[in-house]
């Protein structure tokens, strides 16, 4: 089982602009903050983005990426649409991998520091409203 997973970022208040958004849909809370570090979750924490402690600048893993279970396809939409809006770079926009699983539905982006993530769902709903009410998170909207 995994503890949690930290990424690298060469700038902490620009990364938090970017994630704050993104982990609010998915169900994570801030849990901490500094100078150097960001860390997300829902009770403990379950993602962080640090400067490297070894002093030299972060750089993304070619290979790595770290993917968010959305529980709809339209959470993954939005998380798609959200991260763009922040200024990520799209990976893979939201449809169906189907050479991963037929019922594989994800997102991919790629944050300011180069970081790959991804919203997935194996679920075939499209939504279940969460937080469609909330201000700071865009509505969804009604494109397949």
């Amino acid at each position: 089982m995994i503890h949690h997973v930290s990424v690298g970022t060469n700038d902490v208040g620009r990364a938090k602009a970017f994630y704050d958004p993104l982990m609010r849909l998915i169900g994570f809370r801030l849990i901490k903050v500094s100078p150097t570090a960001v860390h997300y979750g829902a009770s403990d924490i379950a993602f962080s983005l640090e400067t490297p402690i070894d002093g030299q600048p972060a750089s993304a893993g070619n290979g790595v990426h770290i993917a968010f279970q959305a529980p709809d396809r339209d959470t993954v939409r939005r998380f798609h649409q959200i991260a763009l809006a922040q200024g990520g770079a799209d990976a893979g926009a939201p449809g169906i991998r189907a050479n991963y699983n037929a019922n594989y539905f994800g997102a991919f982006v790629r944050d300011p520091d180069g970081n790959k993530i991804e919203a997935v769902t194996y679920t075939a709903r499209e939504s279940f409203d969460l937080l469609a009410t909330s201000t700071d998170v865009p509505k969804k909207d009604a494109a397949p």
